[in-house]
């Protein structure tokens, strides 16, 4: 089984360097529906393999050069507190409700608008290109707001599902910086704001009493080499098929987990 939990790291650490996306948008919905990991033993789980794989992935996307920093600081003024937030709510539930209910059921959402996303995000970025001039200075004005609530409902969508940060994030950065954003850039930045976040979630988690370090030492075996491999092909390969298989099974897995 640890050798499974190796090939799973591997996998998902390559695809997060590769696209920014995969990290909890496949290792949840493994842990849940393929290894029978309790939903919120699998969240707490996967945002401490989320931080520890995002963090060598963010330092190479550092050295070559990639993350917008006025951008991750600005979804970090919205991420962190609102995670804050959320994990105080999450303590006051009850354990039992929310691991057959909420949990589950917010897996099963976002898997599915991650999905969209994964598909759609090349949309959105010529729609935003397609913006009138007056239309685009106006919006120009508004980014720095915009983007604090951005990540905001990040904060909120990691802290209770740990998935979000990866295709929900670069969607928004997209259509939030149209021309700003190479494909690179955008990898990198949407990485590096993962980070604090899934740190931040993930202490909160271990609080909780969320987090399975054993399944979490497994996973990480073939996460960190996979994310290092994924972040130099980042710069070389086209992801034109990779998201479109990832987005079906990511769509697969949300319409599991509501079923």
């Amino acid at each position: 089984m640890d050798y499974a939990h190796g090939l799973a790291g591997l996998l998902v650490g390559t695809l997060v360097g590769m696209t920014g996306v995969g990290g909890g948008s496949l290792m949840a919905p493994i842990l849940v529906l393929l290894l029978g990991v309790a939903p919120t033993t699998a969240v707490g789980t996967d945002l401490w393999f989320a931080a520890i794989t995002k963090s060598v992935g963010g330092a190479v996307h550092q050295r070559l050069g990639e993350p917008d920093w006025q951008v991750v600081k600005r979804l970090a003024m919205g991420s962190i507190p609102a995670s804050i937030l959320t994990l105080l709510v999450l303590s006051q539930l009850d354990l039992g409700q929310m691991r057959q209910g909420l949990v589950i059921n917010a897996l099963g959402v976002i898997l599915v608008l991650t999905a969209i996303a994964t598909l759609s995000w090349r949309k959105v970025h010529g729609l935003a290109l397609n913006l009138t001039q007056e239309t685009a200075e106006r919006y120009r004005a508004l980014q720095p707001a915009l983007t604090v609530v951005a990540g905001a409902i990040l904060g909120v969508l990691v802290t209770v599902t740990s998935i979000g940060a990866g295709a929900l994030g670069a969607t928004m950065l997209l259509a939030l910086y149209p021309l700003r954003m190479s494909a690179t850039r955008l990898v990198g930045t949407d990485i590096v704001h993962a980070v604090p976040l899934t740190i931040v979630a993930g202490i909160g988690h271990l609080w909780m009493g969320n987090v399975d370090f054993s399944l979490l030492g497994a996973l990480l075996i073939g996460s960190i080499p996979g994310i290092i491999l994924g972040s130099y092909l980042s710069t070389r390969l086209s992801d034109r098929f990779v998201r479109p298989a990832l987005a079906i099974v990511l769509l697969a897995s949300g319409v599991k987990m509501l079923s």
